[in-house]
């Protein structure tokens, strides 16, 4: 299972680790601690992505610090597929995310809800991608 620390959950959704640690303290975000590392799973973190989307909370966001011909660092909130296209809708930030591509591309990526991906926005089209890094799971 992907997990996330609460400063890469706060990163993905726009928001500040202050408020991840709210979220966490007023049960509408599951935590879990252990050894003084609290860690969010991420099946819950796409959960709350989705919610924040028509939420109040996402006026609070920082959506002035990302472009729309940048790569938006997000988290995937749903994975649709059948044997040959796949829909996967991601959330960055404030925004939501919807690329089609083929269900092979979404399976050799492993996108599935909870997983950390990069929409990289060029022109029409939406290249999604996951994060070459050993620190996220």
């Amino acid at each position: 299972m992907t997990t996330y620390r609460v400063a890469e959950a706060a990163e993905l959704l726009g928001v500040s680790t202050d408020t991840v640690r709210r979220w966490i303290e007023a049960g509408r975000l599951a935590g879990t601690t252990a050894e003084g590392r609290t860690t969010i799973a991420g099946t819950d973190l796409a959960d709350l992505a989705t919610s924040l989307l028509d939420d109040a909370d996402r006026g609070r966001t920082r959506a002035g610090e990302v472009s729309a011909r940048n790569r938006m660092t997000g988290i995937v909130t749903r994975v649709v597929a059948d044997t040959v296209m796949a829909q996967v809708e991601m959330v960055c930030g404030p925004y939501r995310i919807v690329s089609l591509m083929s269900a092979e591309a979404a399976l050799e990526l492993g996108l599935e809800p909870g997983v950390r991906a990069i929409a990289s926005v060029k022109s029409t089209a939406v290249v999604v991608e996951r994060p070459v890094s050993r620190r996220y799971g």
